[in-house]
């Protein structure tokens, strides 16, 4: 299975659009992280498309792929940012995308964090408790500026996801609890420093069934129908993102079925309508290419030693995560069963248990695909092992868009 047009065999090799994977592995090294670019673009048009009769707002999730080039490639074509960090707003800023097009969600802003979001006049914060509407409020003070906001409210919907990335439920740390809100944007329209201008939830990642998305707007649009009814004008309606990909057989909704069963209520909120799509965009448009160092045979199990690890890619030992994988070669090697592992010094480094792979030789290379989304971006120099590189491919063209580190660098922060 290859769940992109932009990842097929052509005689017997794997490419990425119109480029080998090998020839860019035996050019920048392994591991290396590859992208594809016109997966991405048509990705976020299929967003601009479903819900075209809203004039939606794309915020691209820095957080599920921060790469400049990744951001700045989905700027020019409209979208704009969801940020979690000052510095994700640094990089979006930085990618070019318009202060205007930035909303800022997180349970844990700082002071600095907000005063750089409010000097670049950011589109908005996404408020997640009282006490930090306070702060923001204090900081805007401060700065002599007003505030604009939206409450993340917490529907209390089960997104039907793994519980590490599921947060619509009370007992998450995110959003302010339904019952909460509205005393919240009360507090907020008698408040000189902020300005409420929408409401926004966001309940998990991953989705594959887009019911709990229309079971949490419900509640959304009740309330800022109630809202309206005290005054309170709410101009933007943020549904967050979270859609799922598929990473292995999983069957999963399109923007335009999202869309459809979402229209009704999206009508009746009379809001423009903002939308944080990450790993929808990006997570199929990328793989993880590595390289075999060895099969290991032992009494229990067979391992099949490649050079990327849990530093390069944490989803497989942080959630159980499936990523499919394909030899770059098509080979008639003798399929056996094995725990694809890592060179880290952890019995957690692994980036597949039990699979069904053709016995690869040493220098073979594997791709493991669907590491566009929460990859690189979670990397880490654990082991201090040097953080992969990254390609963007345009059709027959590829750039290099982030160098490997060298071990120079591992140590130029350190005193």
């Amino acid at each position: 299975m290859i769940s992109e047009d932009a990842f097929r065999y052509h005689d017997g090799e794997l490419f990425v659009e119109d480029v080998s994977l090998r020839k860019l592995a035996e050019e920048f090294g392994t591991p290396l992280y590859v992208y594809s670019k016109r997966t991405m673009v048509s990705a976020l048009a299929a967003y601009h498309d479903a819900f075209h009769r809203f004039n939606p707002l794309i915020c691209y999730a820095v957080k599920a792929n921060s790469n400049l080039e990744i951001i700045r490639t989905l700027a020019e074509r409209g979208a704009g940012a969801d940020i979690v960090s000052g510095g994700e707003l640094f990089r979006a800023i930085k990618a070019n995308v318009p202060s205007q097009k930035i909303v800022f969600a997180g349970v844990g802003k700082t002071k600095e964090e907000i005063r750089f979001a409010l000097n670049e006049n950011i589109l908005m914060f996404n408020v997640e408790s009282a006490p930090e509407l306070e702060l923001i409020s204090r900081v805007a003070k401060e700065a002599g500026k007003v505030a604009p906001i939206a409450f993340r409210v917490n529907p209390d919907v089960d997104p039907l996801t793994h519980p590490y990335i599921s947060t619509g439920l009370k007992k998450y740390k995110f959003g302010i609890p339904l019952e909460d809100a509205p005393e919240l944007y009360r507090r907020a329209a008698q408040d000189r420093h902020v300005k409420a201008l929408g409401f926004q939830m966001h309940i998990g990642s991953q989705l594959t069934d887009i019911t709990p998305y229309r079971d949490s707007l419900v509640k959304a649009v009740d309330l800022i129908k109630k809202l309206r009814r005290e005054d309170i004008d709410l101009r933007y309606l943020d549904i967050g993102g979270g859609l799922g990909i598929r990473y292995n057989d999983e069957e999963v909704p399109t923007q335009g079925e999202m869309a459809e069963l979402l229209e009704p209520l999206l009508l009746e909120s009379r809001c423009q309508l903002i939308l944080e799509p990450g790993r929808s965009i990006v997570g199929n448009a990328g793989v993880l290419l590595t390289e075999t160092l060895y099969h290991k045979q032992t009494a229990e199990k067979s391992f099949l030693i490649v050079d990327a690890a849990m530093n390069d890619l944490a989803r497989p030992s942080l959630y159980g995560a499936y990523h499919y994988m394909l030899p770059v070669r098509q080979t008639s090697a003798e399929v056996r069963v094995f725990d694809v592992v890592g060179p880290i010094c952890e019995s957690g480094d692994f980036l597949a248990k039990d699979r069904e792979l053709p016995l690869m030789d040493s220098g073979d290379l594997l791709a493991v695909l669907g590491a566009g989304a929460y990859g690189f971006t979670m990397s880490s120099n654990y082991n201090s092992r040097r953080r992969a590189a990254e390609v963007l491919v345009d059709s027959t063209r590829y750039s290099l868009i982030r160098k490997r580190e060298t071990y120079d660098e591992l140590i130029q922060g350190e005193l």
